[in-house]
């Protein structure tokens, strides 16, 4: 069975921008919900969390690298649904956010943590976006916190502000 990390970092200090995707909003509100709640609950000031609209998930990469490129900044998350449909586009936007937000995470050395939904079904994407301990917008910022901290312990660096001077 697939499961998360059970390590819990602490948010405490840090500034997050979360990205959401406004293509398949009911789904997305419940996944930037999980997420806030996570990231509140490893004890980040809900002042220094920064919710930002994005048109679909293709754009997640471009606003994921401003995001990262401005040292707001120490961590994004990424927030979207992709439904697969009759055509192939499910695919192709798919492939193009992870590919884009592997990438700017790689470029800038921020974390970006891919919280983009890949489903068959829209019921899929609702269960995975409702409140609980599986909502993947609440496992993705809490990825994004303990990359955080393992990328500051890997450069020597302590506290709230290394994660911006990297960039």
């Amino acid at each position: 069975m697939k499961q998360p990390p059970r390590e819990r970092a602490s948010a405490r200090g840090l500034r997050v921008a979360i990205l959401r995707s406004l293509f398949n909003r009911p789904v997305t509100d419940g996944l930037v919900e999980g997420a806030q709640g996570a990231l509140v609950e490893l004890g980040a000031d809900p002042r220094r969390i920064a919710v930002f609209d994005v048109p679909g998930a293709f754009e997640l990469p471009v606003a994921a690298r401003a995001a990262a490129l401005s040292r707001r900044f120490d961590a994004v998350v990424a927030l979207g649904a992709v439904i697969r449909g009759d055509t192939d586009h499910y695919e192709h936007v798919a492939r193009e956010a992870a590919a884009g937000l592997a990438a700017v995470a790689r470029e800038t050395l921020v974390p970006v943590s891919f919280g983009v939904l890949t489903v068959r079904k829209a019921e899929q994407a609702e269960r995975r976006a409702a409140p609980g301990p599986e909502n993947k917008g609440a496992e993705a910022a809490r990825a994004a916190v303990l990359l955080v901290h393992t990328l500051r312990a890997l450069s020597g660096r302590r506290g709230p502000r290394a994660a911006r001077r990297r960039a």
